[in-house]
């Protein structure tokens, strides 16, 4: 019997708390923070996944890095 695994909206497979932003006023902050702290930006950070304007990279420091690739501002 395989275990299932938790999947996040915005991250994933990946653990919210792993994935750090990497832009504007949140930077630095991890997506499990955003979620408690922001909501409305959390789901903006969703309807960008959504559009396919965002990224997840792995950096050489195994620290995951939330990217946004065309911003508009609203």
């Amino acid at each position: 019997m395989a275990l299932q695994q938790e999947v996040s909206p915005l991250t994933g497979i990946i653990a919210e708390e792993l994935v750090v932003i990497d832009f504007g006023e949140h930077y630095g902050k991890s997506v499990l923070e955003i979620a408690d702290t922001c909501p409305t930006f959390y789901d903006f950070l969703i309807t960008q996944r959504q559009d396919g304007n965002f990224a997840i990279r792995r950096c050489k420091n195994k620290e995951f890095r939330l990217f946004i690739h065309n911003q508009t501002l609203n």
